[in-house]
């Protein structure tokens, strides 16, 4: 990687970190911004922010597709930055907002400029040689991590002092990084990679066709993303809940454990791919991550004391092996030009689990546990989540071998 890109690189991390940190900033006074503004209770402020996630992720389906077909034909650099600039105005716009209609127009754009992680990938893609990608991924989880464990603590601070401040730290930091990306960011898209875009092409059904013509291990790649992010999805939809139904912690035993969750997360990710992925090969990498998964799964079955539950995170931890090489493979199997595309149809499907697991795990949180459950069983939501990974790995080794025998026979054939 050039020395520019390298710096450029770190900018495009910083533009991720800065929506991860920004999406968590809110999410602790969010509950009590819609109370007072629809004048309800938490019980039904609840219901009104399940519909806003949905909202926002429905945004993310339609919209990453789009901004993954922009950046290949306009480049990253000008995507990225309008994304992050009207991220930021955005939050200015939710901050000043009189009336749960302002709150809804703020969550659905925030679900447009959040598409931005498919322009983001694709610039990872093309500053990262091939076999170095799965690694360079893994700093993008690296971002999640951090913005999932700083964002609400800093969140929860701001929103002590008042509700809407959160809102304001959140639009700063976004229109800081815009100027400071059009300052320092450089383009990673050359004229040559570019192509034509077309609206037709703008969405992940057509994309997924039109990639299938390049590698057909495209939909095995993007299924097997899809079933891990459904499987991983579990973990803010009812992760909080579970802990409360089977261990009765307290919101401040929650905190800390979520806290736990996104640190070994963050580390796994940032240091471990970097570390141990050249040791372990990007296949075992990912059955690692899975066996991390359900064995945790277990443990937070059976979990009887805080220590234990603490392990089982730790654990956990290691599914952070999984989502980056798969990536990695999925990004070698189609050509330069194509980055951004595949980015927005991997955005788009896995914001499909953003629509359906949240409702899925809470009905079956529901029924197996309080005093109405067909059997006593908190953990089953994310023993349901341990059974979809195993799918993932499926779907992934299948389209690992494809994509293996056809570099073999276009090598044989040359």
């Amino acid at each position: 990687m050039a020395a520019g890109h390298r710096a450029s690189f770190g900018i495009v991390f910083a533009i991720v970190l800065i929506d991860m940190l920004g999406f968590g900033i809110v999410t602790p006074v969010l509950p009590g911004l819609i109370m007072s503004l629809k004048h309800v209770v938490v019980g039904t402020a609840a219901g009104y922010a399940g519909w806003l996630g949905a909202g926002y992720a429905l945004m993310q389906f339609i919209f990453a597709p789009v901004l993954g077909n922009l950046s290949d034909r306009y480049g990253r650099r000008p995507i990225l930055l309008a994304a992050v600039f009207v991220l930021g105005l955005d939050y200015l716009l939710q901050a000043m907002a009189p009336n749960f209609g302002w709150l809804i127009a703020g969550r659905l754009i925030a679900g447009v400029t959040g598409a931005s992680f498919s322009p983001a990938y694709a610039y990872i893609a093309d500053v990262t040689p091939p076999e170095k990608r799965a690694a360079n991924f893994g700093l993008m989880g690296l971002a999640f991590g951090i913005g999932f464990v700083v964002g609400p603590a800093l969140g929860g601070l701001l929103g002590s002092i008042d509700a809407r401040l959160p809102f304001y730290t959140a639009a700063g930091l976004a229109l800081a990084n815009a100027v400071f990306g059009f300052i320092f960011l450089k383009e990673s898209l050359s004229a040559e990679n570019r192509r034509p875009f077309n609206w037709r092409r703008a969405n992940a059904l057509t994309s997924l066709r039109a990639l299938k013509g390049q590698s057909p291990t495209v939909l095995w790649f993007v299924a097997a993303l899809g079933t891990w992010q459904l499987a991983h999805i579990v973990y803010p939809a009812v992760w909080s809940y579970f802990a409360i139904a089977a261990y009765g912690f307290s919101v401040r035993q929650v905190g800390v454990a979520l806290a736990l969750v996104g640190f070994t997360s963050a580390l796994v990710q940032g240091v471990g791919l970097r570390l141990f992925l050249p040791k372990l090969g990007e296949r075992r990498a990912v059955i690692l991550g899975v066996a991390g998964l359900c064995v945790s799964a277990v443990l937070y079955s059976t979990a009887q004391t805080t220590w234990q539950v603490y392990l089982a995170i730790a654990v956990g931890a290691l599914q952070g092996f999984v989502q980056s090489p798969i990536a990695a493979f999925n990004s070698r199997a189609v050509d330069a030009r194509s980055q951004g595309e595949l980015q927005g149809a991997v955005q788009s499907i896995g914001s499909i689990a953003a629509i359906v697991g949240p409702p899925m795990y809470t009905q079956v949180l529901e029924r197996f546990s309080g005093p109405g459950a067909v059997l006593h069983l908190p953990g089953m939501p994310i023993l349901l989540a341990a059974a979809i990974s195993v799918v993932t790995l499926a779907l992934f080794l299948k389209g690992a071998s494809l994509l293996d025998r056809n570099q073999l026979s276009s090598s044989t054939s040359q």
